[in-house]
């Protein structure tokens, strides 16, 4: 097992060393692109030259097609990385040269440019799909320069280039059958980046003196740095302002919806308490129920109520028999002032005249 895996490392250390289908080393995209070298390609294979059908067949197999693009990539964007991109992949095996051309020719023959020579060529070389950059490049093609860097294609746009007393420099690489085309990426250009900060000067000047450079740097004046300034200072009022709005609407929000819950809540307890009250006191509530139940069991408890007149509503007094009853004559007790009262209703009355003296 051990030299399985052994063999397994070796075969696959030699696959990653050993030239490709495409005919050179492929290359892991952990570092930057090479320099070409002042003297040119040297090559031990012979350099023949192909056409565009040959090219697009993949062969010849011993080596990469080689294709060249130039232009001045002055603040590289993704219109110029999908330029190249295709220019890469334009043929099946293809060593990609990307010229660039100084700032004295450039600023000469185009203008001035936002990176300086050594920040575009640094640039260009930490693309994805350069293998190869040449520094200073020229503004036209010569033949000599195609052969000194064994150039099969030149990649470009097919929109004539008007330049340097020329209708189109690339029209001699087209009538020789050397030229193919890109195609250009809409809504991105470096001068559309460049109209971009010259659109909103102030703005950007205002950022970089947020960000700490000094008025020098960035050429302003003194009375340009302080209105710049004070513009700073109200917009961080104007910021504080709208944050301090937007806190309070989302409190106010907050108080309208926890007022909402709290009187949809309220609602729903007036509601069970209304329906529990009415559940007890109503007419066919339990309440009635009970006070029904306790009556009967009080009627139960004392059939007979008290006299009106009574001063207690005892047991006793409530279970003696009623005075109109015959029976309570019979055994009601007598007592000695209503004897002697009966004596005298009964005995007869004596006149003042048959009272005669004592003797």
């Amino acid at each position: 097992m051990a030299r399985r895996r052994r063999s397994r490392g070796n075969n696959a250390q030699q696959l990653q060393n050993a030239p490709n289908r495409r005919g050179h080393t492929q290359r892991a995209l952990r570092e930057p692109a090479v320099y070409a070298k002042p003297t040119g390609f040297k090559s031990e294979v012979p350099h023949e030259k192909l056409t565009i059908t040959q090219a697009r067949k993949g062969t010849p197999a011993n080596r990469p097609v080689r294709v060249y693009a130039d232009g001045i990539f002055d603040l590289f964007h993704s219109g110029h990385a999908r330029a190249l991109m295709q220019a890469k992949n334009v043929f099946p095996n293809t060593h990609l040269i990307v010229g660039v051309c100084s700032d004295e020719l450039t600023h000469k023959l185009k203008g001035y440019t936002v990176m300086t020579e050594e920040e575009r060529y640094d640039a260009l070389r930490h693309c994805r799909y350069v293998d190869e950059v040449v520094r200073d490049a020229p503004w036209t093609l010569t033949p000599e320069f195609l052969k000194k860097h064994k150039i099969d294609f030149v990649a470009h746009d097919d929109i004539p280039y008007t330049s340097a007393g020329s209708e189109d420099v690339y029209k001699h690489i087209k009538e020789a059958g050397m030229f193919v085309a890109t195609e250009r990426t809409e809504g991105i250009s470096t001068s559309d980046l460049i109209t971009r900060i010259v659109r909103d000067y102030d703005i950007y000047v205002r950022r970089n003196l947020q960000r700490g450079y000094t008025a020098r740097e960035l050429n302003v004046g003194f009375i340009k740095e302080n209105t710049y300034r004070l513009q700073n200072q109200v917009d961080k009022m104007k910021e504080t302002v709208r944050t301090v709005e937007e806190k309070s609407k989302h409190f106010v929000n907050r108080v309208e919806e926890k007022s909402q819950d709290l009187i949809h809540k309220w609602e729903e307890k007036s509601r069970e308490f209304i329906g529990n009250f009415l559940e007890l006191f109503g007419p066919d509530g339990a309440w009635h129920v009970i006070q029904e139940r306790s009556g009967r069991m009080l009627q139960a408890l004392s059939p007979y109520s008290s006299p009106r007149g009574s001063p207690s509503s005892s047991p006793t007094r409530a279970n003696s028999t009623p005075p109109d009853s015959p029976t309570s004559t019979a055994f009601r007790p007598s007592s000695p002032t209503s004897a002697h009262k009966k004596r005298s209703r009964s005995s007869p009355k004596v006149s003042s005249t048959d009272r005669r003296p004592v003797q």
